[in-house]
């Protein structure tokens, strides 16, 4: 199983907080540095210093780490136009040496759109597909030609589909592209889509007894797509709160304001037996890869337990 750490900036992170857990979770052996693609702060609290841009953020990131992959857990359709985040994307997977992946979503925070100017349209889904298309379309597109797209939502004319990502498209080899992470829990809509671009399928926050039955959905699209179910990823998402002892649980519960309890039944939480116990059984469920979200970015101990303790009786 891969292990990632997923952080969530807008609730109050600087760069420099964010560089240092990517850089500790490199040096830890962490597969992966993730962040949210968020502007506005959600629950109580300042929120300050304030967000910072995920793709911005990522490509610093870059340039200040080497060996860990980066990527967005989720990027919204609604931020960017595609065309102009094809261009930051493969930028950054040039600038990190092809250690970018990317996930994109429909988009469902409201409030930060409002805060921002940012249009939040009813209807979503067709936007997030054509971003999948053209995205995919203008990397895939060979050097010597152009790209065009005719869509309800975008229109883009005779692009030269530059720069490319130093990556290559894991479903269509040859081709320029980096991998793409969907998730969600619609029923039909989100597999197919899954089923059709995405390389890693993930269930963000999932309540666990349900975890097996989702999987089973979007293999069950890629079956009806006619593509076989072993190239698509499956991962889960869920908050990290482990620790040596109860106290020490309790206290890093406190830290980020929830019960132990409630994170028991949700995340990954509890004695180092305890997140041992809930990783297998994790596994057991279809688990391929987890995205450990972790709330307090000043704990960098808990990376360390986690690395040093946990990862070692189950990766």
């Amino acid at each position: 199983m891969d292990f990632r750490i997923f952080t969530e900036p807008q609730q109050g992170a600087s760069y420099d907080d964010q560089l240092a857990v990517a850089r500790a979770a490199e040096d830890l052996g962490f597969d992966a540095f993730f962040r949210s693609d968020h502007y506005l702060r959600m629950g109580d609290g300042s929120g300050l210093p304030g967000p910072t841009d995920s793709w911005t953020t990522l490509a610093g990131l870059a340039r200040e780490t080497s060996t860990i992959r980066l990527g967005t857990l989720v990027t919204s359709a609604t931020f960017r136009h595609p065309g102009v985040l094809a261009i930051q994307v493969a930028q950054v997977d040039q600038m990190s040496g092809g250690r970018v992946e990317l996930g994109l979503g429909a988009g469902w925070f409201t409030r930060e759109h409002e805060a921002y100017g940012i249009p939040f349209p009813a209807k979503r889904f067709g936007m997030l597909t054509e971003q999948l298309e053209i995205l995919t379309g203008l990397w895939g597109t060979p050097l010597d030609e152009t790209f065009s797209h005719e869509g309800e939502v975008y229109t883009l004319e005779d692009s030269p589909a530059l720069p490319k990502p130093v990556q290559h498209d894991p479903l269509h080899p040859g081709r320029a592209g980096v991998p793409i992470i969907i998730g969600g829990g619609g029923p039909s809509k989100t597999p197919a889509l899954a089923a059709r671009f995405a390389t890693e399928y993930n269930q963000a926050f999932p309540a666990k007894d349900t975890i097996r039955e989702r999987f089973d959905v979007v293999n069950a699209a890629c079956e009806a797509a006619g593509r076989d179910v072993s190239t698509l990823k499956r991962s889960a998402a869920l908050v990290l709160c482990v620790g040596t002892d109860e106290a020490q649980v309790r206290s890093r519960a406190a830290a980020i304001g929830r019960e132990p309890e409630e994170l028991r039944r949700n995340g990954v939480a509890g004695t180092v037996s305890e997140a041992v116990a809930t990783i297998g059984a994790l596994r057991e469920s279809g688990v391929e890869r987890l995205y450990l979200q972790v709330l307090d970015l000043h704990d960098l101990d808990h990376l360390e337990l986690v690395a040093s303790q946990i990862i070692p009786q189950v990766g």
